[in-house]
């Protein structure tokens, strides 16, 4: 700052020195800058304050090119775009006589050059551009392509004569003033900062002091959860080769279906899968190829829970695998190759957060022939099953709701002591009726048919079997009253009322009466609380429709038709009854009640001013009485 003050007062030379005025007054203008307060000396700046200099305004006495060269190492471009240039002439008072000044000063290094052998535009300090006055050519300079200024700068009324040996210059700034401005030459701009130096004592301050946010791996600093989580993968470990991987799944990927071995088996979620192999030597692969052998999706050992990893001579963490079937190694028999992995059934048990409890494992098989182009269709299945304590409770179905029943789940029914879900038929792709029933669902009404062909039996016997078609092998005699009902408990059950065809008004001989229809008919309502009611069935019907047929022995086929609907007979309770409110009931005006008595039955509209002047006198009177 000191500095900076003496550069400024070294102008402050006169002609008139010799004078005793001109004296006085330079010993006046000293003091000022000596009292100027430290916030108030004008600061210095990379472009001086803003203002523009006319370089044809150069003062004679000035040396050629001191003004335009000072300016060229500023980082403000020439002219400074949105600032006018119009304005009084600006003069340099004086500049040193011999002083020189690069018009392309040298940078370590030209941060802007980034095409070798090339001028890139506006890099005033690339050297491919051969240029001595690089703004003539460029409309400004990128930053950091030429030296940073930082200029001093006073009210051009203070300066009588300039003899700095500084570039300087006057220049108008935004508001119109004219500036007299010194370039400073002890300006830091242009310094690099030197590199810090980093070793491992400090590597670990540095990083936290300067450091932030980042991706960072954090697998191995954390341990492994308690416990499998729905969705997580299921680890796996080799104890033949101590490694430690996921249960595969291989799925199909892409148009063809491709196999993807690396796609993992979530915890609890059941799921089937199919994919393709191509061969192009079967010969080979069919031996070494551990996608065809069985021994490979069963030679390990299924962790329990994650935190097995921690402790993997722990076998209390760890479930072998259990083949259910055997499966033999795959063979290269002539032309054949035999024995290879074409399904892949795992059955998991789990109980809760204890985790895997028991894994198990079948195959299917199949022979494939060696031949260019032989391909392998492979199916995976994964199943997920609640791990069972005791024999009575894996006799249990699931539940249907608990206790109303579920929307879209399966009608409970029950023949003698066991429980299953209501059916009804189905037919196959050609229309005759198939072994395969569908489920009839709580709340869906369903329609369903099919074409029975009939073999050359007796009547009673034709009709039994399509009794049987109808309702199923075995007729249900119970309907579930709520979805949790216990076979065991028989009041947790309602019999179904049947009403079977009639066949004592008949009196053809040759005629026999069958059934051609069945129509199941729920009812069903809610109880329990309104805001969470149960749904429940009430009741339910087996209602047969019939029909009789001549020469029974001639028909080779009948349509059979199940019906299935649900009535809801919820009866809606009483909407709750609010609090009595008082309905006040006030007169219409106040004079209401004078008015009644008053106009003996006459229209108080009629004579307004009478009551008014009654109640002046009562009024009146009440105030006689108080002043006696």
């Amino acid at each position: 700052r000191e500095r900076e003050r003496e550069e400024l007062a070294g102008v402050l030379t006169s002609p008139c020195a010799s004078r005793p005025m001109c004296t006085l007054q330079l010993a006046l203008l000293q003091v000022f800058f000596l009292m100027v307060p430290e916030g108030v000396w004008p600061q210095s700046s990379s472009s001086p304050s803003g203002a523009v200099p006319t370089p044809s305004d150069v003062g004679p006495g000035s040396s050629g090119g001191t003004l335009q060269s000072s300016l060229e190492g500023s980082e403000t471009p020439w002219p400074v775009p949105g600032i006018s240039t119009v304005g009084p002439t600006v003069v340099t008072h004086s500049a040193p006589g011999n002083g020189t000044i690069d018009l392309f000063p040298v940078l370590p290094i030209c941060v802007c050059d980034l095409t070798p052998g090339t001028c890139d535009v506006n890099c005033c300090c690339d050297k491919d551009c051969y240029l001595l006055h690089p703004r003539t050519v460029f409309s400004f300079c990128l930053p950091g392509s030429v030296r940073s200024s930082s200029w001093m700068c006073v009210d051009d009324s203070l300066i009588f004569r300039s003899n700095s040996p500084f570039p300087s210059g006057v220049f108008m700034d935004s508001n119109g003033i004219r500036q007299f401005c010194v370039h400073v030459n002890n300006s830091k701009l242009n310094y690099f900062q030197k590199l810090q130096k980093v070793n491992a004592t400090h590597f670990e301050a540095l990083a936290t002091e300067f450091g932030g946010g980042s991706f960072t791996s954090t697998f191995q600093t954390q341990s492994p959860p308690p416990h499998y989580r729905a969705g997580d993968p299921i680890l796996t470990y080799f104890p033949k080769w101590s490694v430690i991987s996921l249960l595969r799944q291989p799925a199909g990927i892409g148009a063809g279906g491709l196999c993807a071995e690396s796609n993992p088996a979530g915890f609890l979620e059941s799921k089937s899968t199919t994919c393709a192999r191509f061969f192009k030597n079967l010969t080979s692969s069919c031996t070494l190829d551990p996608a065809l052998n069985a021994a490979s999706y069963y030679n390990f050992t299924v962790l329990k829970v994650p935190k097995g990893v921690t402790d993997l001579q722990n076998m209390k963490f760890q479930v072998p695998v259990t083949l259910v079937s055997q499966a033999g190694s795959p063979l290269l028999s002539g032309n054949t190759c035999q024995n290879v992995v074409s399904q892949v059934i795992y059955e998991i048990e789990t109980n809760g957060t204890f985790g895997i409890q028991k894994v198990s494992v079948s195959f299917g098989q199949t022979n494939l022939t060696v031949e260019p182009g032989t391909s392998l269709q492979q199916h995976f299945l994964i199943r997920f099953t609640a791990f069972q304590q005791s024999t009575a409770a894996s006799l249990t179905g699931p539940r249907s709701g608990n206790p109303g029943y579920v929307f879209g789940k399966p009608l409970l029914a029950l023949t003698g002591d066991i429980s299953d879900s209501m059916t009804l038929l189905q037919s196959q792709g050609d229309g005759i009726c198939s072994v395969k029933r569908h489920e009839v669902q709580f709340g869906m009404n369903a329609v369903s048919g099919c074409k029975l062909r009939l073999e050359k039996v007796d009547c009673s016997h034709l009709r039994q079997e399509i009794y049987e078609t109808l309702h199923g092998k075995t007729s249900p005699e119970y309907v579930a009253i709520f979805g949790n009902a216990d076979p065991a408990q028989k009041s947790e059950w309602t019999r179904i009322l049947s009403r079977n065809c009639s066949v004592s008004a008949m009196y053809c001989i040759s005629c026999c009466v069958i059934p051609v229809s069945l129509e199941i008919q729920v009812l069903w309502a809610y109880v329990g609380l309104q805001s969470n009611p149960q749904a429940h069935v009430s009741g339910a019907r087996f209602l047969y429709q019939c029909q009789s047929i001549k020469d029974y022995q001639q028909v080779t086929e009948v349509t059979l038709t199940t019906v299935v609907t649900f009535v809801d007979i919820t009866q809606k309770p009483e909407p709750p009854r609010g609090q009595p409110r008082i309905d006040w009931k006030l007169p219409f005006d106040f004079f209401f009640p004078f008015k009644v008595v008053f106009s003996r039955g006459v229209d108080s509209q009629k004579g307004p001013a009478s009551p008014i002047l009654i109640l002046c006198l009562i009024v009146l009177g009440v105030l006689k009485l108080e002043t006696k």
